[in-house]
């Protein structure tokens, strides 16, 4: 293969964009060049290429079961299994992934590895050995420039995977003699960290393009030449063998925590998803989405929300989610009247957000665990409600669409019910789920104390009898197959049947969320459950359905499940090439930033560059995060932004009074890491879906930039209104916050799309806008009109806390010193307990006080007191008091809100009247 043929085949995305009506094959090819690798090796080598995939698969399964640990062999500690991930990674990264053949990326390819040489040999103390340095640089410049061809791996190639997959399988092969010399590493350990650091860039410059590396490469560079830096990010810079024990020695690089989660969590929920998809889920999702909703206006469009919504709740991949939705539900929304980059957009924006949808998020979320120190259970309940919130406002943006462009829906398969009786069936449907939960939540927690030692037999068993008889009611009905979207489309599938031919895929599904949100088990525990569920689902599902049917030829249909859990096995792993090089390779990043303090350098440039001001902080973080998302995935992308930015924003936070907890700030860099996979030029999930469509692919995703508007307007609200993240609030309230949030989130679409009951005119647009501001934050306008606190003198601070009520929080603006000595101002929220007098209250919060010269100083703070945790030490001045006031209900502000509310749709049903009338008359 010519190097010229090597770059016309790195590029088809763009190649296929424009085109629509893409083959099945060329389909294969777009994920593949983008999530599972786009080399086409046949034979013996793609054979031998699945293997290691399969191998992949069971390693992960095995350390994720308890079995290790009840046979006594087979048990690895958390280095040692990040290890082998990395191996398997790295091996897979080089091997299946052929090296773009653009001048950019080769030069890119020659240039790394050169100038890393470089720097490592002038970085290394006087009595470290260097010349091996250049031989290994010249060794992986070799392999770029020797090229990467599609269809075979040549033995350059092979060399590279192989030496790479044993730089990272040393920790594991090294384990006992390394944790015996931390710090001080041998020659041994040079060589191995310099060859395993150069062929992970070159990896990631394969499999996740040129971003990343750069990023990363950056960073290593600024290690070195810190010295020679700008004064205000300077640092003394960091010899050869301080880089070496840091990024790949020990675990706060390369194998630090993201890589740990990588391993742990995001590898069996990215399985589970494959396995669910192999089994059938994807295409049984897709039928049921289109035989609810395709009757309806734009039907097509909301049917492809609602399925990408139920695939998003077991994929974590936008390309693969628009891919495989995409391919059926893009040409169906252009046969009711979309253009080509509508019809992509809309499957682009619903898509990107099955990355928050949960139970199966993306890889960040899982990184969340670690990073902000909370359960999975309690970030799937904060992400739940701007998720669901997200896709109901997409839906209506489709629906105001449909209006605009007057389209009708697809054709129904039956006569429907009159509305009564809808609404009394759907009644009773809820009613059954609910009694249905009841009865199974208070059954499994009976038999766990009743049967301690064989209740999982027992669940095991129940869950059985229940999935043989969702595959008895499935048999009776046909077989659902994927229609062909081209094909002109009479009718809809009929909702009842389609419903029941796939129930048993839910059955998993449960099996997760139960083990994730009812016995609170750790996340990868409960993705091996369900996994381990799966596995058996596939094997047994062919043939007791064709048993049911009457067909059954078991040999076969024994065969072709276990091909398809093969399949399944071999796919998961696939799909974890990019995100288990995207964790190593943000673990440099991640490791250069704690070594060489450049967080809190940059803390200080932001500071000032927002001013102190918390929104401005929060919109450079925003762009921060849209501009390294244009080349980086979404899991490097939230490393990179929450290591540097997240604390930032917490402090200034405080310094302003608003306490913004840490899981809402790492869901705002979520949110907009998503949204790079949008916004253009390069966002890959707009290129995937052109590529479908045949629209451009910039317009594309312009148009799907504004259909996410809304996903990028969530995190603004969430972080001054935390009630949206379910903080700190009942069942009731949770309920009327979603409603509420829900309602406004619609008028902002309204608002955002220029149509609500007609076309907006601009004032009405910027009403709407202003009453769905009014709705998500009505305490804005309450505080502006009836401040929540009155300020006191600091010398009257003991009868602001004698008439602040128990349980009601005293704010403080102090000043101080912070941990380094440094001049700190923030405001600190003292909780007051019970007491008689002022002076009882601040002592049963930990609290004393001096005056002096007119100053009201800290005088003495109780350890582990309620003043400690505010962050109260001693000799603080303090400078302002605010005692709460009482204050009128902040929900009093949705009455002038609903009033210019119906004022708009006055104004908008007078224009439509007018219109109607004028077209009868003409």
């Amino acid at each position: 293969m010519t190097n010229n043929d090597q770059q016309q085949a790195a590029a088809v995305e763009n190649a296929a964009a424009g085109r629509g009506g893409l083959s099945q094959q060329e389909l294969d090819e777009l994920v593949a060049s983008s999530d599972t690798g786009g080399r086409s090796a046949g034979g013996p080598v793609g054979t031998f290429l699945m293997l290691v995939a399969l191998a992949w698969s069971l390693f992960q399964l095995w350390i994720a079961s308890p079995i290790p640990f009840i046979v006594g062999w087979g048990v690895f500690n958390d280095t040692e299994s990040r290890s082998i991930h990395l191996a398997f990674a790295v091996f897979l990264g080089i091997a299946a992934f052929p090296a773009t053949r653009s001048k950019f990326q080769i030069g890119l390819g020659v240039f790394v590895p050169v100038v890393l040489a470089f720097l490592f040999m002038t970085g290394a103390k006087d009595d470290t050995s260097t010349w091996w340095i250049p031989l290994i640089a010249l060794g992986v410049v070799a392999t770029v420039v020797l090229g990467s061809p599609k269809d075979r791996i040549p033995v350059w190639e092979w060399a590279l995977a192989v030496v790479g997959a044993i730089a990272a399988l040393y920790l594991f092969v090294y384990y006992r003699d390394i944790s015996g010399r931390v710090g001080a590493p041998i020659m041994q350990d040079f060589v191995v960290a310099v060859i395993g650091l150069m062929i992970l860039l070159e990896a990631t410059r394969r499999a996740l393009g040129p971003a990343l590396m750069i990023v990363a490469s950056v960073f290593l560079m600024y290690t070195v030449l810190g010295p020679y830096m700008p004064g205000i990010i300077a640092h003394k810079g960091n010899s050869l063998s301080e880089i070496v024990n840091h990024q790949w020695i020990t675990t706060e690089g390369v194998f630090g925590i993201a890589l740990g989660v990588s391993t742990s969590f995001v590898f069996l929920f990215v399985l589970f998803g494959s396995l669910l998809d192999r089994a059938g889920a994807g295409n049984y999702f897709i039928q049921v989405a289109f035989s609810l909703m395709g009757h309806m206006r734009g039907g097509p469009a909301k049917a492809a929300v609602v399925a990408s919504a139920m695939t998003g709740l077991i994929s974590g991949s936008s390309i693969a989610n628009v891919v495989t939705t995409g391919t059926f539900t893009i040409p169906l929304m252009k046969k009711v009247g979309f253009s080509s980059e509508k019809a992509g957009a809309v499957e682009v924006a619903s898509s990107v957000n099955g990355q928050i949808m949960p139970p199966v998020m993306g890889a960040a979320a899982f990184l969340m665990v670690e990073y902000v120190g909370i359960p999975y259970f309690d970030v799937v309940k904060h992400a739940f409600l701007p998720a669901v919130i997200s896709y109901i406002a997409l839906v209506y943006i489709v629906h105001l669409e449909a209006m605009k462009a007057g389209m009708q829906g697809l054709p129904r398969a039956y006569t429907p019910k009159p509305l009564v009786q809808q609404m009394i069936g759907i009644a009773f449907a809820i009613i059954a789920i609910c009694a249905l939960s009841f009865a199974v939540y208070y059954l499994m927690g009976w038999i766990r104390p009743a049967f301690p030692n064989s209740a999982g037999y027992i669940i095991f068993a129940f869950l059985t009898a229940v999935y043989v008889g969702l595959l008895y009611v499935g048999s009776k009905e046909e077989p659902l197959k994927m229609d062909d979207p081209n094909a002109e489309v009479t009718t809809l599938p009929l909702p009842g049947p389609t419903a029941r031919s796939g129930l048993h895929f839910i059955l998993p599904v449960v099996v997760l969320v139960w083990a994730l949100m009812v016995d609170r088990l750790s996340p990868g525990l409960s993705a091996f459950w369900a996994a381990s569920y799966m596995v058996f689902i596939l094997l047994t599902q062919r043939p007791l359905m064709a048993i049911f049917r009457g067909e059954s030829k078991l040999a076969t249909d024994i065969k072709e499940g276990f091909a398809d859990l093969i399949d399944g096995l071999v796919t998961g792993a696939r799909n974890m090439i990019g995100i288990g090089i995207a964790t190593a390779t943000a673990g440099i990043i991640v490791g250069a930033v704690s070594q060489t303090g450049v967080g809190s350098a940059l803390a200080d440039v932001v500071e000032v560059l927002s001013g102190g001001n918390i929104l401005a902080i929060l919109l450079l973080t925003a762009v921060l995060s849209l501009i390294l998302g244009m080349g980086l995935p979404t899991t490097a992308n939230y490393i990179v932004v929450s290591a540097l930015l997240a604390p930032v924003i917490v402090t200034l936070g405080q310094q302003n009074g608003l306490i913004v907890p840490l899981i809402a700030v790492h869901l705002f860099v979520f949110y907009f890491g998503i949204m790079a996979d949008v916004t253009p030029p390069v966002g890959l999930a707009s290129f995937a879906a052109a590529a479908v469509s045949g629209g451009d692919p910039i317009k594309t995703g312009v148009v799907a930039f504004f259909y996410s508007l809304r996903t990028a307007a969530l995190p603004f609200l969430f972080i001054f209104n935390t009630e949206l993240l379910l903080i700190g609030v009942t069942w009731a309230q949770g309920i009327f916050v979603f409603i509420v949030a829900t309602f406004a989130m619609l008028l902002f679409a309204a608002a955002t799309q220029g149509w609500f009951l007609a076309k907006n005119r601009f004032y009405e647009s910027a009403a709407l806008l202003l009453i769905a501001f009014t709705f998500f934050r009505p305490g804005f306008w309450m505080d502006m009109v009836s401040p929540p606190y009155s300020e006191e003198a600091p010398t009257e601070i003991v009868q602001a806390a004698n008439d602040t009520p128990a349980g009601e929080e005293l704010r403080l603006r102090v000043a101080g010193l912070n941990d380094l000595g440094d001049p700190i101002e923030f405001v600190a929220l003292l909780p007051i307990g019970e007491g008689a007098t002022g002076e009882e209250k601040l002592e049963a919060a930990g609290l004393a006080f001096r005056e002096d010269s007119g100053k009201m100083l800290v005088d003495d703070v109780v350890y582990d007191s309620a003043a400690q945790s505010a962050g109260l030490d001693w000799d603080q001045e303090v400078l302002r008091v605010l005692k709460p006031v009482s204050q009128p209900s902040k929900y009093l502000m949705f009455i002038p809100a609903l009033l210019l509310l119906l004022l708009v749709i006055f104004l908008q049903r007078g224009r439509n009247a007018r219109g109607t009338r004028q077209s009868v008359a003409a």
